[in-house]
This record gives C-alpha cells, sequence and structure tokens, in this order.
C-alpha cells in the first residue's frame, strides 16, 4: 500500500469510527473538509452563489441525520455528493426554488437569444473560493476545479438542461463518478443515466460558444488576459470610448443577469456606455478593481459622482477573451461584491491600498 492509499485509508476510517460513535464533533470535522468543493458542485447544480451557500450546509446537516446510510461502501466524499445531489434537486423541484430560463431582450426592448441573459438567476464565483476545493495529498480523486467546468459560458448552459439531466451530466462529465454510481445517487437505471448523458451534450453543443474547446483546462486566467484586462480597466477609468472599441470584437456581446438584457455588436455596447462615460450626463470618476471571476478576468467597478466624497460599486464585468479581443462581458450588480471581500463604497485611500 503506498503512503496516499494508507492516509486515504486512514481518513476513511476514521470517518467509520465518527458515525458508529455518533461522535458529531468529530464527524463535523471530518465532513468539513468537503465543505469547499460541495460548495462547487451544489453551485454547478443551481447557478447560484447564494443558493448553493445554502445548499452545502444543509448537505451537511443531512448527512449527520443520515449518518448511519454511510455503510463504508462508497468513499465519504461519493456519499456526500450523493446527498448534495439530491438536496439540490429536492430545491430545484420546490416552488420557492424553481427556475425558469427568460426571454432576453436587446437594448430596444426587441427579442434577443442569449444563453447567459436567459439564466436570469446565475451569480460570478470568486476564483480565490474556488482555488479552496482543489484537491489535497490525501484526496485523490478529488477534481481540479478547471475553466471549462466553472466559466459562466458552461454554467448557463447547464442551467438550460432539466435537473435530472444537469445532475447526470455534471456527475458523469465533471466529477467523473462511473455511470453505475451516478445510477445509484439518482435511483436511476443505467441505460437511463446514459441516455440522459447523451441528451444533455446534445443540448451543450447548442449552447456553448464554438471556441470553448480552446480554452482547455485552464484553472485561471492567461497572463495575455490579465493584460487585456488592465487594458480595460485603464481605457474605462479614462472614459475612452476610442480605447474600449479596440478591445472588443465587432460582433461582441454584453448581457446583465439577472436583467435579461442583451446588447449585440460593438455599436450597441459603446452606445449603451457612451452616456455614463461621456458628455454633460457622465456619472463621474470611474475606478475599477482587478478580480478572477469563474477561472475568467474581471473588474469591480466603481464610481464616484460629482461632488461626492467616496467611490461607490456600480456592477462587475466579467469578459470572456478570444484571440486577443473581447468576445463577451457578463454584468453583474454590485450586491455581488461582499463574497469577494469588497465593500460597497471605498475612498481613494481604500483603493491605494487594493491596488
Amino acid at each position: 500500500m503506498s503512503p496516499l492509499d494508507g492516509a486515504r485509508q486512514a481518513v476513511e476510517e476514521g470517518i467509520a469510527t465518527a458515525v458508529l460513535a455518533a461522535d458529531e464533533d468529530a464527524f463535523g470535522e471530518l465532513a468539513e473538509r468537503y465543505r469547499h468543493e460541495l460548495r462547487v458542485h451544489c453551485y454547478r447544480m443551481l447557478g447560484s452563489f447564494t443558493d448553493a451557500e445554502d445548499l452545502v450546509q444543509e448537505t451537511l446537516l443531512r448527512a449527520w441525520r443520515k449518518r448511519e446510510s454511510f455503510e463504508g461502501r462508497s468513499t465519504f466524499r461519493a456519499w456526500l455528493y450523493r446527498i448534495a445531489t439530491n438536496a439540490c434537486l429536492d430545491a430545484l423541484a420546490g416552488p420557492a426554488r424553481r427556475r425558469e430560463v427568460a426571454m432576453a431582450a436587446d437594448g430596444a426592448g426587441g427579442p434577443a437569444s442569449s444563453t447567459l441573459a436567459e439564466v436570469t438567476w446565475l451569480q460570478p464565483y470568486p476564483d480565490e473560493l474556488l482555488n479552496l476545493a482543489a484537491p489535497d495529498d490525501g484526496e485523490p480523486d478529488a477534481v481540479v476545479i478547471a475553466r471549462e467546468t466553472i466559466e459562466l459560458a458552461f454554467l448557463a448552459a447547464i442551467q438550460h438542461l432539466p435537473p435530472r439531466q444537469r445532475a447526470v451530466l455534471i456527475l458523469r462529465d465533471v466529477v467523473g463518478r462511473p455511470a453505475q454510481e451516478t445510477a445509484e445517487t439518482l435511483e436511476m437505471s443505467v441505460a437511463s443515466v446514459k441516455s440522459a448523458l447523451q441528451r444533455a451534450r446534445a443540448t451543450l453543443r447548442e449552447q456553448l460558444p464554438e471556441r470553448r474547446a480552446d480554452w482547455g483546462a485552464a484553472t485561471r486566467p492567461s497572463d495575455a488576459e490579465r493584460a487585456l484586462l488592465h487594458r480595460y480597466i485603464a481605457a474605462s477609468q479614462q472614459a475612452d470610448l476610442s480605447a474600449l472599441a479596440a478591445l472588443l470584437r465587432e460582433d461582441a456581446r454584453q448581457t446583465m443577469p439577472p436583467a435579461h438584457l442583451v446588447f449585440n455588436g460593438l455599436a450597441a455596447i459603446l452606445d449603451m456606455w457612451r452616456p455614463v462615460l461621456e458628455g454633460d450626463q457622465a456619472w463621474g470618476d470611474w475606478r475599477a478593481v482587478p478580480l478572477a471571476v469563474n477561472r475568467q478576468p474581471a473588474a469591480a467597478n466603481y464610481v464616484r459622482r460629482y461632488g461626492e466624497p467616496v467611490y461607490t460599486a456600480i456592477n462587475i464585468d466579467v469578459l470572456r477573451i478570444e484571440d486577443g479581443v473581447i468576445a463577451e462581458i457578463t454584468t453583474f450588480g454590485p450586491e455581488q461584491l461582499p463574497a469577494f471581500g469588497l465593500p460597497l463604497t471605498l475612498d481613494q485611500c481604500d483603493l491605494d491600498h487594493i491596488r
């Protein structure tokens, strides 16, 4: 037995001991090891960071209440994933948590098509918290949180799947669980799991950007992407629409969950930005804080309106970059900033400290 296998066996034996002894503190300490990756799993299922926080807590509570159902036939992680998956399915089935995609609209109020804009409950996930879910030496079957399984386009696309199809796709293609284990988790036959997975994959091919495969399994924005983000921030702070236009693809798109608004094309995006950056209606002095969100480059934008002493948070822009230019901007409201450890107002000293 290798040292790695020995460490893993010791963990599983410790869990079994805690279960048999009904030792709540010991059980809680062991279960807590998986909190971060379970939160990512719930986030993929639900698309909402806030709901994922609630559901991972519900998962850990259910695990303690159902502790006698852990018989050691599977790993403790697999058992927790089963509880988390079913907790999410229960939440999705409830009327208070029902998720239905909305019709998107363009800036003029006409109909528009956008996977991201149609998922009005979508929320960003801070990279710093994603990093906490990375596997450690004692957990060889944990899944590294790669961009292709967490970026916003993927999250929005899988929200278009029926919940059970979504669960099958996540368990099989993202978490990498065997078909038999997935079938047991969802109380389905293996044949049904395989059929659901085929249908889910077909839907994803229709919903995802064509170039997504080029992004590979990156676990953080590249140096080139971070450099482009800083150019985007500089142009925004200088209210330089020409410089901003040079960073955007001609067919770029900007969406704004939960408003289900879509601004298609460079001209539409610039027309939307112009009044707040230029002329008599300009909002004021803009500043931005670089972020990494869902393995993508992002910026938290603040503005100090004329005559005001502090900068007020306006939004978070998350960039999807292709071939060195911005292909899509997903804009979230400022209420998401506390998850990133950022306040809703900043003064100049705060900005200097953050930078």
